[in-house]
């Protein structure tokens, strides 16, 4: 019996003798499987033979970036944010050995794990299962879920306070139940969003953009996004970082407005010379 592990998405399934059919995640419209075919492998695999490893970056002061190099699967990073004793894994990454869970306990650990969206669950039992920590997934996802776990708790509604400064917001758009962080400490207490990829930084990183699949192109409609705006327009933050460490250093509130103005006259057609 092993976990296998899709090479595509990083996702850890449960037990099984042989490996799963497909990927549940990669074989639907927002993900892909390689035209090669599908891949696995297992942590104990990528742990005993392949050079991976895991780093830890202080990207502000109560806030770390977690990143495996070389890239495994799409590549994100997990972040650690540490509120008033109570710390928190914002998504998962795939790989996790003995010395990157020595250097999280080093840091005091963290006490709950919370997603942005299946694409990133990654190994996430492994790593709350070594933490002793709950993982937090809103409701509407819980179908995407391949490895079960009583450490989960699934989330309703449109927010959620897990401590005081931290807030989950259910942001839709990518996927029904797909959430962002709002760290409100955080940038001098002038507030952080994380979102994941639900909405991405762009490589100028003055604009964001909104996608219901990133790798296949697919556009979100201008009433998603604009919905999703105005939620975030609710929440006060200056400060953005994405899955992939991209950052909008100061004004990301109003970047974000911007951006979502922007993509939904690019759908409109209101951007083109005709």
């Amino acid at each position: 019996m092993q976990k296998f592990i899709c090479e595509t998405c990083g996702v850890q399934y449960e037990n099984s003798v042989v490996p799963p059919n497909s990927c549940r995640i990669c074989s639907e419209e927002r993900q892909y499987v390689y035209h090669t075919g599908q891949k696995w492998t297992t942590l104990e695999h990528m742990v005993n033979t392949e050079p991976y490893k895991n780093f830890f970056k202080k990207e502000e002061e109560s806030l770390f970036s977690v990143k495996t190099k070389p890239d495994f699967a799409i590549g994100q990073s997990a972040y650690i944010v540490q509120e008033s004793g109570f710390h928190l894994m914002w998504d998962c990454i795939t790989y996790v050995d003995a010395n990157s869970i020595e250097a999280i306990k080093k840091m005091d650990g963290v006490d709950a794990i919370a997603l942005s969206h299946p694409h990133y669950y990654g190994s996430q039992v492994e790593w709350a299962d070594a933490l002793d920590a709950k993982i937090y997934i809103h409701e509407d996802d819980r179908k995407w879920v391949t490895r079960p776990s009583e450490k989960m708790v699934f989330w309703s509604g449109e927010s959620l306070v897990l401590h005081a400064g931290l807030v989950l917001h259910r942001l839709g758009g990518h996927f029904k139940g797909g959430a962002v962080l709002e760290w409100q400490n955080g940038f001098d207490r002038k507030g952080v969003l994380l979102p994941g990829d639900i909405v991405r930084v762009m490589p100028g990183r003055d604009w964001a953009s909104f996608m219901y699949s990133y790798p296949n192109f697919i556009p979100l409609p201008p009433g998603i996004v604009e919905r999703m705006a105005k939620k975030l327009s609710t929440i006060e933050f200056k400060r953005v970082y994405d899955a992939f460490q991209r950052i909008i250093p100061d004004q990301a509130d109003e970047r974000i407005q911007q951006s979502a103005m922007r993509y939904i006259d690019a759908i409109n057609g209101k951007l083109f010379e005709t």
